[in-house]
């Protein structure tokens, strides 16, 4: 079963993500956060709202699944799941605001066949 998942999910989700960088919506974390994002961090609010950094225009809501960009990368490097709307993201600026749910090099990406 995990064999069966991992090819779909090579072919179908990481590959479309790549193909199509615009079937989820963008947000950008800053320099600061990259490491951290890479580590399996959850994406904090301050790292959303500094300098460098990118929320779309229109009100993503909470529970929206986003795809993590990086200041001066091309490519995403993580998708997330809202955790407060991206309106709650700029006014509060604290806490947690998008969930991690998977990055480049984590254990998903690494199965092999």
């Amino acid at each position: 079963l995990i064999l069966i998942f991992k090819q779909w999910y090579q072919r179908r989700v990481r590959g479309l993500l790549h193909m199509y960088p615009n079937m989820l919506p963008k947000v950008q974390v800053d320099k600061g956060a990259i490491k951290f994002v890479l580590s399996g961090a959850h994406i904090m609010c301050p790292g959303l709202t500094s300098p460098g950094a990118k929320l779309p225009e229109d009100c993503l809501p909470s529970d929206t699944p986003v795809s993590v960009h990086a200041e001066g990368k091309e490519n995403a490097l993580a998708i997330g799941h809202m955790k407060m709307s991206s309106d709650d993201i700029k006014s509060i600026n604290k806490g947690v605001g998008i969930d991690n749910v998977h990055y480049l090099n984590d254990g998903l990406w690494r199965i092999d066949l």
